[in-house]
């Protein structure tokens, strides 16, 4: 994941202005599923993989959290968040997630969203987070879907008119880096198939509690462009697990 194109300053702007940074959760296509699957914050240490402009870390405090740790790669990204979400009791760190350092049971809660599919390793970094979280904890992400990860640039097949046809998935089973266009600039992922995701968490020690792929919140149906086309085919997927006792 150390690639960061959150720091280059067009890319932040274009990146600044979708919905989901203007409005915050609220924003987010996926957060009216998101929000059902997350456990109660009251009294817990929370870590957040990929906070971003830090909105589910000024959530989980105001739902009663004690600390929480958000850590991103963007400097920019924090910058953001320290202007946006503010908080005496949220602690922003700035590096990759591969260099934090996961100190056995120091978190009750360990949430990330969409930033799994930019790590090579899904096992590893469900290890680390096993052996962060306290018995029974509770972890909680969402992830670009495999079917929409698989093909590589992410892009529809649009007929003469520019109208969408289909997507295309291609080289399912074939796990691994991706290049894809976002916000007009290529960005490297990592495809990896609905398999690898659920042995990932059941070999590292975790129990699943429940899996959606989200359909987007129907109120932003009609007001985000090409949202109804999320319809046709998986965008994210999410998922709620707990570390064995």
């Amino acid at each position: 994941m150390k690639e960061n194109k959150y720091d280059n300053s067009d890319f932040f702007s274009q990146y600044s202005q979708m919905s989901r940074s203007v409005e915050g959760l609220k924003g987010a296509g996926e957060w009216h599923v998101l929000q059902k699957m997350l456990p109660d914050f009251a009294g817990k240490r929370v870590l957040d993989l990929g906070c971003g402009f830090g909105w589910h870390c000024v959530y989980a405090i105001e739902h009663g959290a004690t600390h929480v740790t958000g850590i991103d790669i963007s400097k920019k990204m924090l910058e953001e968040a320290r202007k946006r979400n503010p908080s005496p009791f949220i602690e922003y760190q700035c590096m990759a997630i591969e260099d934090f350092d996961f100190q056995p049971d120091t978190y009750d809660i360990v949430i990330s969203s969409l930033t799994f599919h930019y790590l090579e390793s899904f096992t590893d970094i469900c290890r680390k987070i096993n052996n962060c979280l306290t018995p029974g904890g509770t972890f909680v992400f969402s992830v670009e879907h495999p079917v929409f990860t698989a093909y590589g640039n992410q892009e529809w097949h649009y007929d003469q008119d520019g109208k969408p046809i289909h997507w295309p998935v291609d080289r399912y089973f074939t796990e691994g880096r991706r290049t894809a266009i976002f916000l007009g600039e290529e960005v490297v992922k990592y495809h990896k198939t609905l398999t690898t995701y659920i042995n990932g968490l059941l070999q590292t020690g975790f129990e699943i509690c429940e899996l959606i792929e989200p359909q987007p919140d129907e109120r932003l149906l009609d007001t985000i462009p090409g949202m109804k086309d999320e319809l046709r085919r998986p965008m994210m997927l999410l998922i709620s697990a707990k570390k064995k006792k």
